[in-house]
């Protein structure tokens, strides 16, 4: 059970530490390291494909796997929505408070939950719908943190809240590709089709706007590709090693790093209906997150007592 948690603490640091980075790149003239450029969300999401790429050709090259997979369709969607939420949420932590646009992307448990019980006809339970019910009225509170503290660009924020939004929604129809494909597909081949689109795409969006790196940008591009390997390595050991319901509650710890660096650093001071919102969105979540877990426990436990008795 430890070694659950401590990979799941470690997996939401490394995540806090790429936010970090792309939060940075993106406001550079509120950045803690000197002299940086400023970079586009979508040459970020360039670097982070390229480097994913290079790291999951070269395992697949060496376990002799084929690079495309077997059901191809529902690889490409998992591809497609991955990259466009990646590249939305990567624009929120340009344009919002890095708290908000971490807790916005938290969101996507949730909207697992309810397209799953779209396309695969999972019962969801009254919990579950009360734990989202709790977790947008988080969003709500957010939101109209504007009419709160009367800023004058509200309408602006308003948008890449939404977007925000949008873009956990995608992340959501990315998990429930991953749970689809989990039966018929390695690993590596799932985590693959993610860069191999977005390279081409986003390659070419550079050719119109691209910032050439200089110096420590080159270390800090690089290290938001391999600490991307190394949060979804260790995210995968946390949840195999233990109860989804025991380190569940850990994954969202990052958000407490992004409120604190937030404030601290990029001078972000939110609101306390904002920072009520944030509770109560990660409060929501991670009820969701944690009873869907003892539901799947509960019919393993039913499943394999009623093998035995047959």
């Amino acid at each position: 059970m430890i070694k659950g948690i401590l990979y799941i603490i470690l997996s939401g640091i490394a995540f806090f530490i790429i936010n970090f980075f792309v939060k940075m790149l993106g406001n550079p003239d509120n950045a803690i390291i000197p002299d940086l450029q400023k970079y586009p969300a979508h040459e970020l999401v360039f670097f982070r494909s390229l480097v994913s790429f290079a790291i999951s050709a070269t395992i697949i090259k060496y376990k002799g796997l084929s690079l495309l997979g077997n059901n191809r369709r529902w690889l490409l969607l998992r591809g497609i929505a991955g990259m466009v939420a990646l590249t939305l949420f990567f624009f929120t932590l340009h344009k919002l408070p890095l708290a908000i646009a971490s807790t916005l992307q938290y969101l996507s448990p949730i909207f697992t939950v309810l397209i799953a019980s779209r396309l695969f006809h999972e019962k969801v339970s009254k919990i579950q719908y009360l734990s989202s019910v709790l977790a947008f009225l988080g969003v709500v509170f957010i939101g109209f943190n504007g009419i709160f503290n009367g800023l004058e660009n509200q309408k602006l924020d308003l948008v890449w809240m939404i977007l925000g939004v949008v873009s956990a929604i995608l992340s959501g129809v990315a998990y429930n590709a991953i749970s689809k494909l989990k039966d018929t597909e390695e690993t590596i081949n799932i985590v693959i089709y993610f860069p191999m689109l977005a390279l081409p795409l986003t390659g070419i969006w550079c050719l119109f706007d691209f910032t050439f790196p200089h110096g420590i940008e080159w270390i800090i591009l690089l290290a938001i590709g391999v600490l991307t390997q190394i949060a979804q390595v260790t995210m995968t050991r946390a949840f195999l090693s233990t109860n989804t319901a025991i380190v569940a509650p850990f994954q969202y710890i990052g958000a407490i790093y992004a409120l604190i660096s937030g404030w601290f650093v990029f001078n972000e001071k939110l609101a306390t209906a904002s920072i009520l919102g944030v509770c109560l969105v990660l409060l929501g979540v991670i009820i969701g997150t944690v009873f869907r877990a003892k539901i799947k426990e509960k019919k393993l436990i039913t499943a394999l007592t009623n093998e035995q008795q047959a």
